[in-house]
């Protein structure tokens, strides 16, 4: 605004900014004019929302908070003045506070983050008695999207009667994110996720339909210009902390004790996918297979923990991969591995003798470890890779589909190895990374570890809900 342009009134809504505003849409302007409620239910994690306020206010949002009485034992209801900028409710008047916030078109969406027991069952069942549930009660007759984040022990969340409730909103379309289940309680969601789900509806992102229909849609290549957008302080802020499993490197497939057959893959790939996993703050375990370099003693990595799990042949990656996946929660696993697509249907127990004229292997296939991710963790997103030898854009696209369709993954990366100055072992490389909705993004010719940034920003584009 020209300071020699605005009047008196313009100058008031300028003093009357709270200066807690100033962090608004610095990581994005996904939720930029968006009004969202936050109901703060008496929970122990009532803490975490003060992040999730912070959170919503850097992606656009404009944030109001309504609180339980009782949650002011745990916070006092100035914090939450602070942490939105905005007047904060904590009980009802002749103002009419649950209709300002919650009647038809007032507010984009109510969001309960902690969400209780109690306030579950009284909205499940028409009790309107705190200002949460007022303010819900008015919200659901509007129309208004609802999304709860429970809190509270795993013997009460695994209560079958406080199941039944959750599941009573669920097909009124109330939409919970469930908590991580984890030394005994039922964690409440991580504000990335709720973030990403926000994003989500307000977006009205169509969820995607494996059936065959998609197969008459055509590949839709999509500007770089997006991922460009994506800056640094965005993907450090959102993949800090993330748990993500890696493969990477080639696998062999034994003849006879002595002798296999493998792949001429390096690793590399995989190893700059780990190195931004690394930059990005996030915690990484790496399932790895043979490479042409030490990953220990190079100088690799950044100084940050990480965990190495060797493996050599496709079973054993199966095995390992399967077993980290069922003993740890992961939020991103990225199958960049080399895994052999055959193996010999025997095995020699002994050295095959050299004064044979002749030897004649028959090979089965192996394990599809891709197609196995899901089964464990459907919640978790999945990253392929599909490689393939001088083929046309829309043949790797089309084959890149049928994988995606297969496994459930969330992206698939392709490359053609048989271009030049991307052959396997190269520094370089040049993909295709293919979403479940048909879209792509073509990341030409240039160094491994900057293909891996741009692979994590749409990582984080798709996981965000920002693909549309």
């Amino acid at each position: 605004m020209n300071a020699d342009n605005y009047n008196e009134d313009d100058r008031d809504k300028i003093d009357h900014i709270h200066p807690s505003k100033d962090i608004k849409s610095v990581l994005g302007t996904e939720l930029l004019k968006k009004k969202i409620v936050i109901c703060v239910t008496a929970s122990v994690a009532c803490y975490r929302s003060i992040d999730l306020i912070r959170l919503l206010i850097r992606h656009g949002a404009e944030v109001f908070v309504v609180i339980s009485k009782t949650v002011e034992k745990f916070i006092s209801k100035d914090y939450f003045v602070w942490a939105s900028g905005n007047k904060v409710i904590s009980s009802l008047s002749g103002d009419l506070e649950h209709i300002v916030l919650a009647d038809y078109g007032k507010s984009d969406l109510i969001i309960v983050y902690p969400s209780t027991a109690n306030t579950i069952g009284k909205f499940a069942n028409g009790i309107d008695d705190t200002v949460p549930t007022s303010i819900l009660s008015v919200a659901f007759g509007s129309k208004i999207p609802i999304v709860i984040a429970p809190a509270m022990h795993e013997s009460m969340y695994e209560n079958d009667i406080i199941k039944e409730n959750i599941a009573k909103l669920e097909k009124k379309n109330v939409i919970f994110i469930n908590p991580k289940i984890d030394e005994g309680k039922a964690k409440i969601a991580d504000i990335n996720s709720v973030l990403a789900c926000i994003i989500n509806i307000l977006k009205k992102n169509p969820k995607f339909n494996n059936n065959t229909n998609n197969e008459n849609v055509n590949f839709i290549k999509k500007s770089e210009k997006l991922i460009s957008e994506i800056k640094e302080p965005q993907m450090k802020y959102f993949f800090k902390d993330k748990k993500i499993l890696i493969s990477l490197g080639s696998t062999i497939e034994y003849i006879d004790p002595i002798r296999v057959v493998s792949n001429t893959s390096s690793g590399k790939m995989g190893i700059s996918l780990v190195k931004n996993a690394l930059t990005f703050g996030s915690n990484v375990t790496i399932v790895k297979g043979l490479t042409t370099f030490n990953i220990m003693t190079d100088e690799t990595y950044p100084a940050v923990d990480f965990k190495v799990l060797d493996v050599t042949t496709s079973q054993q990656m199966c095995d390992v991969l399967l077993q980290e996946l069922k003993t740890f929660s992961y939020d991103i696993v990225i199958l960049a591995a080399a895994v052999s697509d055959f193996k010999p249907a025997t095995v020699s127990d002994l050295k095959i003798t050299t004064d044979t004229s002749s030897l004649t292997l028959t090979f089965v296939p192996t394990v599809k470890i891709i197609n196995k991710i899901k089964s464990i963790n459907k919640k978790l997103f999945l990253v392929g890779f599909k490689a393939d030898y001088n083929v046309s854009v829309n043949t790797i696209l089309e084959k890149s589909f049928k994988k995606m369709v297969e496994s459930d993954a969330n992206l698939v990366v392709a490359n053609d190895v048989g271009k030049k100055d991307v052959h396997i072992g190269s520094d370089f490389n040049d993909v295709l990374v293919l979403t479940k909705n048909k879209n792509y993004y073509h990341l030409p010719t240039q160094n491994k570890y900057d293909i891996a940034t741009s692979i994590f920003k749409i990582i984080y584009i798709n996981m965000m809900g920002l693909s549309n």
